[in-house]
């Protein structure tokens, strides 16, 4: 069959799949709905945490990064990796003890009031939102490849799964569903990997043959003799006038905070804390932070081998390559390959023969167009002289051909290596799998936080169950239409996307999560002014350097050469200040309150 065939076939049996067990699994109460019936086996919930944690941005984004990056993209692995310790660790036993549905409801019931949870709901929101368009992309690029549509009819199909999952199933269905998607987005990660770690190194586990010698034919064919792939790399880096894959570029302190960031927002997502809540027991909570973060790293240790091995085959692939097969000379001369051409239908990939000598010449420095703000090239089906695409804007000056969007480079990795199509139809199956069940996560959210924390627990506390379940499936099915509008005009890669909903999430409910934990001192002013605060500071910096100041020079002006993946740090900083500042000018937390903070914070027995 063609690899169009088999992703069909693969993608189409897994999505029914993900329906059948929707409609099984159909929550028939607001607990089914909103934690599952706290009936979800721990070995279970870590898998379901594990596929609602790795989203697209793990999958597609971060070894996409890693992969263009090299050094400079460990932020992301160490981050997201030590993030989920410390919500495993710190927050998420005591938080589980709590008993509350939502992170919204432990705020509002721990500071005692309706102000802080209107405030947690609008972090939530604005977070999770933030952290869905991220998925939505992911899900449109996968579908502009392998059902030949464009990313933004991509993005609608996805919208279409999700509502039928997420809006019926609620937390019970989603759980069950994301059960499944782990075996098929990790199964599907692997596959490849060991197919291309034996390729190049000769050696079946990934995470071993990243730092292997090359071997095998097509490790022969990329460099003469016998070297480690990472030393090739960087030969190969310095030939085409990269800096070398091992060296970083970023500030010392822009990679602390960077990290930092990561790990701070991993404890104060909102999707991954609730998972602690669908256990029956508090020793359960822990149980399933175990396997979870076990679940995690089995992905997280292979991706930096997928970026090596995919950035070493592209080079040896493209680099110097012409597009028209009748210009080919020799035994030695080379054509684009068809994955090549395949890809370029999206609008993913692209080049331009600046200097016309009808061969792809990939360097350092511009490509053409700038492809993370609104100066998208515009592509034409017209084609010039040696086969380039034609765009509406001129190319810049810079000596790099070769456009490459960095959320393809997993997905294309398969193609690339030339291995089978039922492979290639299992990878994006995985991107979706790994998409959507965090996409499914944040919009449940979402819902909850307006059903039962603004209705329920605010405007309308009579309300009868039948009717909050109801107010939460329309809550759904409208953050499922924001989600979609949100993935079809993102305001970056998917990595980056998801790295600024964690420094969001990092400046607004970590620090106000810790506290109320810890602190049996801190109020309602004091948490109240420090999410406010923080999460203000952290989009406004975002805001300002992402969408405002974007000229070339702009990284000159950041603030101690912190960039916007990393402010939420400096924002947890700023809320940390205002709430241990302000704290003093408040009434001080009831009796009962202090109680309820000294007793979850001892072990059960």
């Amino acid at each position: 069959m063609s690899t169009q065939a088999w992703t069909f076939t693969i993608v189409g049996l897994t999505f029914a799949l993900y329906v059948a067990i929707a409609i099984r699994s159909r929550a028939r109460s607001t607990g089914e709905f909103y934690v599952a019936g706290k009936g979800v086996p721990p070995l279970a919930n870590g898998m379901a945490t594990a596929a609602d944690w790795m989203s697209a941005a793990s999958f597609l984004g971060m070894a996409g990064l890693i992969s263009f990056l090299g050094y400079d993209g460990s932020v992301y692995l160490m981050g997201w990796t030590g993030g989920y310790v410390l919500l495993a660790v710190l927050l998420a036993p005591y938080l589980r003890k709590f008993g509350k549905f939502t992170v919204p409801d432990f705020i509002g019931d721990r500071y005692e009031s309706k102000v802080a949870r209107r405030v947690a709901v609008f972090c939530a929101i604005f977070v999770c939102f933030t952290y869905v368009a991220g998925q939505m992309r992911g899900v449109g690029v996968v579908f502009s490849r392998f059902l030949e549509v464009s990313v933004e009819k991509g993005v609608l199909i996805g919208m279409a799964i999700v509502f039928i999952y997420a809006v019926l199933g609620g937390m019970k269905g989603i759980t069950w569903t994301q059960v499944a998607q782990y075996c098929i987005l990790i199964f599907a990660f692997l596959v490849p990997a060991i197919f291309i770690s034996i390729q190049l190194t000769g050696n079946p586990i990934p995470q071993v043959g990243f730092g292997s010698r090359l071997d095998g034919e097509v490790g022969r064919e990329i460099a003469s003799g016998a070297p480690w792939l990472l030393e090739t790399l960087n030969q190969l880096h310095d030939e085409l006038g990269f800096k070398p894959y091992t060296d970083g570029s970023k500030s010392l302190i822009d990679v602390f905070c960077i990290t930092l960031a990561l790990m701070v927002g991993t404890a104060g997502l909102p999707h991954v804390i609730v998972r602690f809540y669908t256990v029956p027991r508090v020793k359960d909570a822990r149980t399933s932070a175990f396997w979870a973060l076990f679940f995690i790293a089995i992905l997280y240790t292979a991706a930096p081998a997928v970026a090596a091995f995919a950035r070493a085959n592209l080079i040896h692939t493209v680099d110097g390559a012409r597009y028209a097969p009748a210009t080919i000379v020799s035994d030695q001369d080379k054509s684009l390959p068809d994955w090549f051409r395949a890809w370029e239908e999206t609008g993913l990939i692209a080049w331009i023969d600046k200097n016309k000598d009808g061969r792809v010449r990939y360097r350092a420095g511009a490509a053409f167009g700038d492809f993370e703000g609104s100066n998208k090239p515009a592509f034409s089906d017209k084609r010039g002289a040696n086969g380039e695409r034609m765009v509406s804007n001129p190319p810049s000056d810079g000596p790099n051909e070769l456009y490459v969007d960095r959320d393809i480079m997993v997905l294309a990795n398969p193609e690339i290596a030339g291995l089978p199509a039922w492979v290639i139809g299992l990878v994006a199956a995985g991107a979706l799998a790994a998409a959507l069940s965090t996409a499914a996560g944040l919009l449940l959210v979402v819902s909850t936080a307006i059903s039962h924390d603004l209705l329920k627990r605010g405007a309308m506390p009579n309300i009868s169950e039948r009717g909050e379940l109801m107010a939460a499936r329309i809550a759904a099915a409208v953050a499922v239409v924001i989600a979609g509008i949100m993935g079809i005009y993102p305001p970056g890669f998917v990595a980056q996307v998801v790295a600024f909903a964690f420094g969001l999430a990092a400046s607004s409910f970590f620090p106000a999560i810790v506290m109320g934990i810890f602190s049996k001192r801190m109020n309602q002013l004091g948490a109240v002014s420090g999410m406010v605060a923080g999460i203000a500071f952290t989009t406004s910096y975002i805001i300002w350097f992402k969408f405002i100041d974007t000229a070339p020079d702009a990284p000159s002006r950041w603030w101690f050469g912190i960039s916007p993946e990393g402010i939420g740090s400096v924002g947890m900083l700023v809320n940390f200040a205002v709430a241990l500042g302000l704290r003093r000018f408040g009434a001080p937390p009831s009796a009962a309150t202090q109680e309820l903070v000294e007793h979850i914070r001892v072990p059960e027995g």
